[in-house]
C-alpha cells in the first residue's frame, strides 16, 4: 500500500506528471512533423518478419533503447516508454518508490526479433528506468527466429519494406543459398522490382538451357553473374559515397532501370558499369555536384558550342582501363547519310571493327522528328545493314533527331571511338570557323576521333605527330597499343619549334615505347608544324596519322589557326585525334 503523503511518494507522482506532460508533448510534435512515437505491436511486426518459433535466452542485461515495441500494451506508451494514460499513475509511482527499496524490482519479460526487443512482462518497469536515465534493464529473453535484420530505429512504415523483404528472402530460400547477403532496400516496391529481375533471368535461363529453372537455381545464377558484378563496381567506384542514406541493392535497381531507359534510346546495349557511372554523374545529390550541374547549364546558356571544351585529356582510356576489356576499341559510333562520303567512314570503320571484333553503331541524325518518317530512311537503313553483314561484323543503324554536332556528342560517350567522314572539315575563314560543326566535335567529343576524308586504307603504317602536351600523350598511348595489338608500322614526328620540344620529351617518348617492346622510327621535322607533319605522312608511306586535338582555348585556336585544321583540309588519309 502507497503512502501517499510520504516524501517518495510525493517525488515519485510529480516524475510521473513530468512524464505524462513529456508524453502530451511529443503528441503535439508529432502532429506537426508526421513523425510516428508509437510502441511497434509485436505481433503486427512478428507477422511482417515471418518470425516464428522461440529459444529462451534466459537472463540478460539489455539495453533500454532497443526495446521498441510491446505485446498487447503498445497503445499505453510512447516509443520512449512514456505514460500516455492517466490511470497508469498509482503503478507507475508504485514501482518509482520500489526501485529504491534494496528489494529492488523483479527482471522483465521480452521477445528479442533481431536486435530488437518487445516487451510481454515489465511496460511499468521499463518506463521509470527510461524516466531515471538508465542505459540497461534485466530481462528474461525469449529469442524469436527471424531472416529479416531489424534495429531499434526501425519506424512503422520501414516495416512495409521488411515484410517485403521477408517475402523475398523465403521465396528463394535465400539464407540457405548465399552466406549472410546483403539484399536491404530503403524504398517500398524494390523487393518486388527486384523478384522480378530473378523471375526475368529465370525465363531466359530456361530458354537457353531448355529445361526448368527452380526459383532457387534462378536466384543463385542471377546474384553471382548478374548482382555481384554490378555491386562490385558500385564499392570499386565509391558510387555509395554520393548516395548517403541509400544501399548497394538501391543503387543496383537504379542501374538497372537507368540502363534500360538508355538502352530504349539508344537503340543497343549498354554495359552497367557505363550505366552506373552516368547515373552517378546526373543522379548525385551533393550540394556541390548540383551547384557544378547548374553552372554547367548556366554556361550552356551563355557560352556558344564552340567555345565549349571536352572532358580532360586521358578521362576516357582511364574508364576504359578500368573495365578490363581487352580491346581498347569495343564499340565504334558512325555518323551515317545519304552522301558517299558517310559511307567511307563506315567502310573504314569496318577495318578498325576486323582487328578489334568491334560493335558498329551508326547514327543517322534529321533535322526534327517529322523527318524520321521520310522513306528514303528505309533505303539508309538497308545498305548500313547490308554493308554490315557482308562483313561479318555486328551493327545496327538508330535513327534520331536533334542538332548534329551536339547528338554526336551525346552518343558518342556510349563508345569508344567516333569515325566520321571528313566531308566538312574545319575552314579556314576566322568567321566560317565559329560555325564549324567538326571544330566542335574536335573540342567536345568525349572520345577519340577517327577523321576519314574520303580514302578507306588499311591503317597499316602510322605516324605519330608528337609535341609533349597532354593530348599527344595520349597519341602516344593509343599508337603503342596500335602498333603492340595490329603489328602497326610506326613513325614518330617531332617538329622542331624553339621552346616547344626539347630533347627531354623525345627521350620519354623513345622509353616508353622501348619499355613496351615497340619499335618506332623517329623523324625530326622543321618549318610549317602541319605541312611538315603532312609531308612526312607521305614520305613514309604512313596511311593513318595519330595526334592530339587542339591544345589551346577555343578562341585563340580560332583567331590564329591550328595545325589540327590544317592537316584535316589538306590530308589523304585518315586522322586519329586523341583526347
Amino acid at each position: 500500500m502507497i503512502d501517499h503523503n510520504s516524501s517518495s511518494s510525493i517525488k515519485a507522482r510529480q516524475d510521473f506528471e513530468r512524464a505524462r506532460r513529456l508524453a502530451d508533448l511529443r503528441i503535439v510534435m508529432a502532429r506537426f512533423t508526421g513523425q510516428p512515437i508509437g510502441l511497434l505491436s509485436y505481433e503486427d511486426v512478428r507477422q511482417k518478419m515471418k518470425a516464428y518459433g522461440g529459444v529462451s535466452r534466459g537472463l540478460q542485461d539489455i539495453p533500454l533503447d532497443a526495446i521498441i515495441g510491446s505485446v498487447g500494451r503498445y497503445g499505453e506508451f510512447t516509443r520512449d516508454f512514456l505514460p500516455l494514460q492517466d490511470d497508469s499513475e498509482n503503478r507507475w509511482v508504485k514501482i518509482k518508490i520500489a526501485v529504491d527499496e534494496p528489494s529492488g524490482l523483479p527482471h522483465i519479460e521480452v521477445y528479442k526479433i533481431s536486435d530488437t526487443y518487445f516487451v510481454l512482462d515489465g511496460h511499468h518497469r521499463v518506463s521509470v528506468a527510461r524516466q531515471m536515465g538508465s542505459k540497461y534493464i534485466q530481462a528474461n529473453v525469449i529469442e524469436i527466429n527471424s531472416q529479416v535484420p531489424l534495429t531499434p530505429d526501425v519506424k512503422p512504415d520501414d516495416l512495409i519494406i521488411k515484410a517485403e523483404y521477408a517475402d523475398f528472402l523465403q521465396k528463394f530460400h535465400i539464407n540457405q543459398l548465399r552466406q549472410n547477403p546483403d539484399l536491404s532496400i530503403t524504398a517500398a516496391g524494390g523487393y518486388r522490382m527486384l523478384e522480378e529481375h530473378v523471375e526475368v533471368h529465370r525465363y531466359y535461363m530456361g530458354i537457353e538451357l531448355q529445361r526448368f529453372i527452380s526459383p532457387e537455381e534462378a536466384f543463385t545464377h542471377w546474384y553471382d553473374s548478374i548482382y555481384l558484378p554490378v555491386a562490385q563496381t558500385i564499392r570499386e567506384r565509391g558510387i555509395l559515397r554520393e548516395f548517403p542514406n541509400r544501399t548497394e541493392t538501391d543503387l543496383y535497381l537504379w542501374i538497372a532501370e537507368h540502363r534500360a531507359a538508355l538502352e530504349k534510346e539508344l537503340g543497343w546495349e549498354i554495359n552497367p558499369e557505363a550505366a552506373a557511372t552516368d547515373l552517378a554523374a546526373k543522379r548525385n545529390p551533393k550540394r556541390e555536384r548540383i551547384t557544378t550541374r547548374l553552372t554547367e547549364k548556366i554556361w550552356d546558356t551563355l557560352i556558344p558550342e564552340e567555345f565549349e571544351g571536352g572532358p580532360p585529356p586521358g578521362e576516357w582510356r582511364q574508364q576504359k582501363i578500368k573495365s578490363n576489356d581487352s580491346s581498347l576499341f569495343s564499340d565504334l559510333l558512325i555518323p551515317v547519310s545519304s552522301n558517299d562520303e558517310s559511307w567511307d567512314a563506315l567502310r573504314q570503320a569496318l577495318v578498325i571493327a576486323k582487328r578489334e571484333k568491334s560493335i558498329i553503331h551508326g547514327l543517322h541524325i534529321t533535322q526534327d522528328e517529322e523527318e524520321k518518317n521520310n522513306p528514303d530512311l528505309v533505303l539508309i537503313e538497308q545498305v548500313f545493314d547490308q554493308t554490315c553483314q557482308e562483313a561479318q561484323i555486328p551493327g545496327k543503324l538508330v535513327i534520331t533527331s536533334g542538332k548534329i554536332s551536339t547528338k554526336i556528342c551525346d552518343w558518342a560517350r556510349w563508345v569508344d571511338l567516333l569515325v566520321i567522314s571528313l566531308k566538312y572539315p574545319p575552314p579556314t575563314k576566322i568567321s566560317a570557323k565559329f560555325s564549324s560543326g567538326f571544330s566542335s566535335l574536335i573540342r567536345r567529343c568525349p572520345r577519340p576521333i577517327l577523321a576519314v576524308p574520303g580514302t578507306v586504307t588499311e591503317m597499316n603504317t602510322s605516324l605519330l605527330a608528337y609535341d609533349g602536351s597532354p593530348k599527344a600523350r595520349e597519341a602516344l598511348y593509343l599508337s603503342a597499343y596500335l602498333a603492340s595489338k595490329w603489328g602497326l608500322q610506326l613513325n614518330v614526328i617531332t617538329v622542331i619549334e624553339p621552346g616547344k620540344v626539347s630533347d627531354m620529351v623525345l627521350n620519354q617518348v623513345r622509353d616508353y615505347l622501348n619499355n613496351l617492346g615497340v619499335h618506332a622510327t623517329f623523324v625530326e621535322g622543321s618549318g610549317e608544324v602541319g605541312s611538315a607533319i603532312l609531308d612526312t605522312a607521305q614520305t613514309t608511306g604512313s596511311d593513318v596519322i595519330i595526334m592530339g586535338g587542339y591544345g589551346q582555348p577555343p578562341i585563340i585556336e580560332i583567331t590564329l589557326g591550328s595545325s589540327v585544321d590544317q592537316i584535316l583540309r589538306e590530308c589523304s588519309q585518315p586522322v586519329l585525334i586523341c583526347r
